[in-house]
């Protein structure tokens, strides 16, 4: 814990160019963020591509006020947006993933022996209260509710009040930031695709500015896979991008009938540039008679799935690129 505290005392606020960092043209509004990336910064990833959605996390950042609440589909790319954004102003992340039996002092800090002393062990709020940098909630909608309300005071701007280290007072970094991710509103689920999500109290998601976020455009995922894997033929990545969509209606209940109501898994961005990569890697395969796009989609998404739905995925591949998958 020495190691860490110490490296984080060394970071000091910067101003950037709000334009520049975001969409590579200046632009002379300013952003604040940190001098330098520590070892709780993400790396920055070049290929990562922002959607129009990730237009409101922007302006948090640039000027936040409210705690973010970002909200929508698994494999929507909730976390990796906040946390791109993040390491473009070289922000620690202190990040914790939310459920039923998340107890405060996971989040603040506990008392722990180190070099035989008993010593504070903050937790990843407490740290990015006291240094600056965000503090993500991931899957907050899995909390308690009765648990999540003892955030509120957080929530408001008030300082963190330690009784097991002394009593230590924490007032907030002016560049703390509380963001939180989860697949509901924080209302209900009403899909029935998220189980143990819970309804979450009033008065806690009325301290929340809401950002919903879905799944990228199919022009940016095109783009994505051009980048990521051009050797593959322009109209089997069209096709590929096409059918993620289309398992994102069925699993999200969106589906035309043509197949049954929902699916149990998706098609994340992630899994989708899997898919293209695998593709093309078991291309040698097509000389044993083997279709590297179906061999590849079980590794990719099909081996999660239950028989059932995976019969389903392969009978959308046929319809969708029967050549490439014909047998």
């Amino acid at each position: 814990m020495k190691k860490i505290l110490n490296e984080l005392k060394q970071l000091h606020v910067a101003g950037f160019d709000a334009g520049k960092i975001f969409s590579g043209k200046k632009s002379n509004r300013m952003v604040s963020g940190f001098n330098s990336p520590s070892s709780f910064t993400p790396e920055v990833n070049p290929e990562y591509l922002f959607h129009d959605s990730s237009r409101d996390a922007v302006v948090w950042f640039m000027n936040s006020s409210d705690p973010l609440y970002v909200f929508g589909p698994a494999g929507s790319g909730k976390t990796s947006l906040i946390k791109q954004l993040a390491a473009k102003l070289n922000y620690p992340v202190f990040d914790i993933t939310g459920h039923g039996r998340l107890e405060f002092p996971d989040i603040v800090g506990h008392l722990t022996v180190e070099d035989s002393n008993m010593s504070f062990q903050y937790g990843p709020l407490a740290l990015a209260m006291k240094f600056g940098g965000l503090f993500l909630l991931n899957e907050i909608d899995l909390l308690d509710p009765a648990a999540a309300a003892g955030l509120n005071g957080i929530l408001d701007g008030a300082p963190l009040c330690i009784s097991e280290n002394g009593g230590e007072v924490i007032k907030p970094h002016p560049l703390f930031r509380f963001a939180a991710t989860a697949n509901t509103n924080g209302g209900t689920d009403e899909t029935g695709l998220y189980q143990g999500t819970l309804r979450q109290n009033l008065a806690f998601m009325d301290r929340f500015w809401l950002c919903e976020i879905g799944y990228p455009s199919p022009k940016a995922e095109r783009e994505l896979l051009h980048r990521k894997a051009p050797g593959l033929p322009k109209d089997v990545r069209t096709k590929m991008v096409e059918y993620a969509n289309e398992v994102r209606k069925l699993f999200m209940g969106h589906a035309d009938g043509s197949f049954r109501d929902t699916i149990e898994v998706t098609f994340s961005t992630r899994t989708l540039i899997r898919w293209a990569d695998l593709t093309v890697r078991f291309q040698p395969l097509a000389r044993q008679g083997i279709q590297p796009v179906n061999y590849a989609l079980d590794r990719a998404l099909g081996y999660r799935a239950t028989p059932e739905t995976r019969t389903v995925l392969h009978e959308l591949a046929q319809r969708i690129f029967p050549q490439e998958t014909k047998e």
